[in-house]
Protein backbone atom coordinates (compact mmCIF):
# COMPACT_ATOMS: atom_id res chain seq x y z
CA UNK A 1 0.00 0.00 0.00
CA UNK A 2 1.25 3.74 -0.81
CA UNK A 3 2.14 6.76 1.98
CA UNK A 4 1.76 10.24 1.52
CA UNK A 5 4.35 11.66 3.93
CA UNK A 6 3.06 15.41 4.54
CA UNK A 7 5.96 17.80 5.90
CA UNK A 8 3.47 18.25 9.29
CA UNK A 9 4.71 14.72 9.84
CA UNK A 10 1.34 12.93 9.14
CA UNK A 11 1.41 9.78 7.20
CA UNK A 12 -1.72 8.92 4.85
CA UNK A 13 -2.17 5.61 3.60
CA UNK A 14 -3.86 5.78 -0.51
CA UNK A 15 -4.40 3.74 -3.23
CA UNK A 16 -4.41 4.85 -6.93
CA UNK A 17 -8.20 5.62 -8.33
CA UNK A 18 -8.11 2.89 -10.13
CA UNK A 19 -7.01 0.90 -7.89
CA UNK A 20 -3.97 -0.98 -9.66
CA UNK A 21 -1.38 2.59 -10.30
CA UNK A 22 -1.10 6.20 -9.66
CA UNK A 23 -1.11 8.01 -13.53
CA UNK A 24 0.62 11.18 -14.20
CA UNK A 25 -1.66 13.41 -12.66
CA UNK A 26 -1.86 11.87 -9.42
CA UNK A 27 1.08 12.13 -8.47
CA UNK A 28 1.68 15.50 -9.97
CA UNK A 29 -1.23 16.67 -7.52
CA UNK A 30 0.10 15.27 -4.58
CA UNK A 31 3.37 16.51 -4.80
CA UNK A 32 2.40 19.46 -6.24
CA UNK A 33 3.92 19.72 -9.71
CA UNK A 34 6.48 18.64 -11.55
CA UNK A 35 7.51 14.93 -10.37
CA UNK A 36 10.96 13.46 -9.80
CA UNK A 37 11.18 9.22 -8.89
CA UNK A 38 13.35 8.11 -6.49
CA UNK A 39 14.22 4.31 -6.70
CA UNK A 40 14.70 3.03 -3.23
CA UNK A 41 15.21 -0.95 -3.10
CA UNK A 42 11.91 -1.95 -3.91
CA UNK A 43 9.81 1.05 -3.79
CA UNK A 44 9.66 4.21 -5.27
CA UNK A 45 9.59 7.91 -3.65
CA UNK A 46 7.75 10.32 -5.45
CA UNK A 47 8.86 13.97 -4.71
CA UNK A 48 8.38 17.40 -5.85
CA UNK A 49 11.29 17.95 -8.97
CA UNK A 50 11.50 21.77 -8.04
CA UNK A 51 10.65 21.30 -4.34
CA UNK A 52 14.08 23.05 -3.44
CA UNK A 53 14.05 25.85 -5.74
CA UNK A 54 10.31 26.29 -4.55
CA UNK A 55 11.45 26.31 -1.58
CA UNK A 56 8.87 23.62 -0.07
CA UNK A 57 9.24 23.04 3.42
CA UNK A 58 11.76 20.29 4.93
CA UNK A 59 9.87 16.88 5.35
CA UNK A 60 11.98 15.51 8.28
CA UNK A 61 10.32 12.01 8.13
CA UNK A 62 10.53 11.55 4.75
CA UNK A 63 14.30 12.24 4.80
CA UNK A 64 14.53 9.87 7.31
CA UNK A 65 13.36 7.59 5.20
CA UNK A 66 15.26 8.45 2.17
CA UNK A 67 18.41 8.10 4.68
CA UNK A 68 17.62 4.83 6.05
CA UNK A 69 17.05 3.28 2.27
CA UNK A 70 19.52 5.58 -0.09
CA UNK A 71 22.20 7.22 2.26
CA UNK A 72 22.93 10.16 3.79
CA UNK A 73 23.49 12.33 0.33
CA UNK A 74 20.16 14.46 0.71
CA UNK A 75 17.27 15.76 1.85
CA UNK A 76 13.28 15.59 0.89
CA UNK A 77 11.08 18.89 0.88
CA UNK A 78 7.58 18.86 0.19
CA UNK A 79 4.86 16.14 0.81
CA UNK A 80 5.94 13.17 -0.78
CA UNK A 81 4.58 9.77 -2.17
CA UNK A 82 6.11 6.31 -0.94
CA UNK A 83 4.65 3.15 -3.01
CA UNK A 84 5.76 -0.31 -4.96
CA UNK A 85 7.62 -0.19 -7.92
CA UNK A 86 4.34 -1.44 -9.42
CA UNK A 87 1.89 1.03 -8.71
CA UNK A 88 3.52 3.70 -10.97
CA UNK A 89 1.75 3.67 -14.63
Amino acid sequence: MAMIIKTDGQVISVQPKNGKDFSLQELKAIVGGYIEIIRMNDKFMVVNEEGKLEQLPYNALATGFYWANVGRYDYIVGDVLVCGIDEIN
